[in-house]
């Protein structure tokens, strides 16, 4: 019998072989960086340098926040009180401000058991997928998206189920696109109207054929209302589950202050559902956040319950601006851009100007022509690509006036020149 031979202390034992050491999770490598923000980030580095750039990228009003929102943040910052921790879940006053909110806006009924209060929509968004999702579970996610809804979905386990719809229906998808896409898998039907990035603003007829839809087919859905008081033109955007009373067992809502009160910076959003659903997302915040700011919970709590006024101002200009923006692309040639109802996008469709020469280069590409916007007419646009459509440009008409001229002006005179 062979015996194994005796290893020599004297000589080193090299270290076992392993594979290329991972220094990012798989998970969180596959995620793609948010478009809309590193397109804002970049126009600003190129103003900062001193390049007149005009930025049509971030979604954010370009207003200050009311004045007794402010000035409620400052009493509650010279508030010890403020000063210490609170509830993971949100403060008792903000929960039913949010309550009394709801059932102002929407007519739709809930209690503070329903609420948690977030750091922001993105937040909500990720909580309440988080929490609904099981790993392999598919959800029907309406195309154009707005680029946080894949990424959250993946990070959930989820799989994100494309649902597209183009310019020729106003980018409004129907239950036969969605009943079409539908498996065995499906989980969750994530709605967003008014919409980011089109701006398109489903019907209520729509809306509750939707919601009857989901419920026959015993769905849960996720209603992303964060622009519901952005609309023009006669518009309405009611919420599903108050259309549809016999779905809000199965459906979780999430808003918050940030477009409607201009208060993008002060992170408070909500996400309002089933009380069990909301204590679950409740402890998972309580280990990831805990509470949102003090400070910022009662400046929302002013937004909420005080004077409405400036709501109906910032929309009026935003509409002003929103006629101004549509018609001015659609004298560029080879532009098509539906007419957006709400949120503070225009979407417009630039497919026939790929592969066409503009200022000596033919570009392929949304990227490429986003890339050309923003080197040759000093432009800041987000491609159709990191909405899940190429061949459109998204544009936010929520800055000046005067900016938003000049800078539709510039993309006149380049892009009218595409042979």
């Amino acid at each position: 019998m062979t015996t194994a031979p005796v290893p020599d202390p004297a000589v080193p034992v090299p270290p076992p072989v392993r594979p290329a050491e991972r220094r990012v999770s798989r998970r969180v490598a596959a995620i793609t960086p948010s478009a809309t923000l590193a397109v804002d980030a970049r126009a600003k580095a190129l103003r900062a340098a001193g390049t007149p750039v005009i930025g049509f990228a971030a979604g954010e009003p370009d207003f200050p926040s009311p004045p007794h929102v402010v000035a409620a943040a400052v009493a509650a910052a010279q508030d010890p009180a403020n000063h210490r921790y609170s509830p993971a879940g949100g403060l008792p006053a903000l929960k039913e401000a949010i309550v009394a909110k709801t059932l102002r806006d929407s007519g739709l009924q809930a209690r503070p058991a329903d609420v948690l209060v977030t750091n922001g929509g993105k937040q909500a968004v990720q909580e309440a997928l988080a929490t609904m999702l099981d790993p392999g579970d598919e959800v029907l996610l309406p195309t154009p998206y707005w680029t946080t809804y894949p990424e959250a979905i993946r990070l959930a386990g989820g799989v994100p189920v494309p649902v597209v719809a183009d310019e020729a229906s106003g980018y409004l998808v129907s239950v036969g696109q969605l009943e079409a896409a539908r498996t065995a898998r499906t989980r969750l039907l994530l709605f967003c109207s008014p919409a980011n990035p089109t701006g398109a603003v489903h019907p209520p007829e729509e809306v509750t054929e939707i919601g009857r839809w989901a419920l026959d087919a015993g769905l849960w859905v996720l209603t992303d209302e964060i622009y519901e008081h952005l609309v023009y033109g006669g518009a309405t955007a009611p919420s599903m589950p108050a259309l549809v009373p016999e779905l809000q067992s199965r459906c979780v809502v999430v808003n918050g202050v940030a477009k409607t009160y201009a208060m993008t910076g002060w992170r408070v959003g909500w996400l309002l559902g089933p009380a069990d659903v909301v204590a679950a997302a409740t402890a998972l915040q309580s280990h990831s956040t805990s509470n949102v700011a003090n400070v910022s919970q009662l400046a929302a709590v002013a937004a909420l319950t005080g004077d409405q006024s400036a709501v109906a101002t910032m929309r009026a200009a935003f509409d002003r601006r929103r006629q101004t923006m549509v018609a001015m692309l659609r004298e560029i040639p080879g532009v098509a851009c539906p007419e957006p109802q709400g949120a503070f996008y225009a979407y417009p469709s630039v497919k026939a100007l790929l592969g066409r020469p503009i200022a000596g280069r033919t570009v392929h590409t949304s990227v490429e022509l986003a890339e050309l916007l923003l080197e040759e007419a000093q432009v800041a646009v987000v491609a159709g690509e990191a909405f899940g459509t190429p061949g459109y440009l998204r544009l936010s008409y929520s800055l000046g006036d005067d900016d938003l001229v000049e800078g539709v002006s510039r993309m006149q005179r380049l892009l009218g020149s595409a042979g």
